[in-house]
């Protein structure tokens, strides 16, 4: 049986050098490269003013911390990670995205959105006026609202 969708080709995540990212999403990254199934590139995005060596080694911190370092599988991982830093707001940040996800030949990705609730309708807008979007999925951490009320 053939799926009607193509399995993603990237994963581009928003909140890049956020706690998410340093608590899980890195060491989850690290388990997959550790089972062989890290055969995609992996985009930070964030607002931080760090370069994408800083990207890694914030991940190298971030797997030591939790779950423990697997050189090799962490070799991989490092390999694997792009960093954009940039403003949300801002359509050169989404530019300079598009581009890495062009020189990385990816064509369907994912986008985490592992930031707060009240910047997905501007992330979600620039990554559709760029062109990243398309043939994409965006996946949502956080629930929407601060409480019952608001998520209503």
């Amino acid at each position: 049986m053939t799926s009607m969708n193509p399995p993603s080709d990237a994963l581009v995540f928003f909140g890049a050098t956020g706690d998410l990212a340093y608590k899980k999403i890195f060491p989850a990254l690290q388990s997959m490269a550790k089972r062989g199934h890290l055969n995609f590139p992996v985009i930070g995005v964030a607002k931080s003013g760090w370069s994408a060596d800083q990207l890694v080694e914030r991940a190298r911190a971030s797997v030591t911390a939790y779950g423990g370092l697997n050189q090799d599988a962490f070799k991989i991982l490092a390999s694997k990670l792009r960093y954009v830093d940039g403003d949300y707001n801002g359509i050169e940040t989404f530019n300079a995205l598009k581009k890495i996800l062009d020189t990385e030949g990816a064509s369907r990705p994912t986008h985490y959105l592992a930031i707060p609730p009240s910047l997905f309708p501007t992330v979600i807008e620039r990554l559709a006026e760029s062109g990243c979007a398309k043939n994409g999925r965006v996946v949502v951490e956080k629930p929407f609202g601060r409480d019952l009320a608001t998520a209503r």
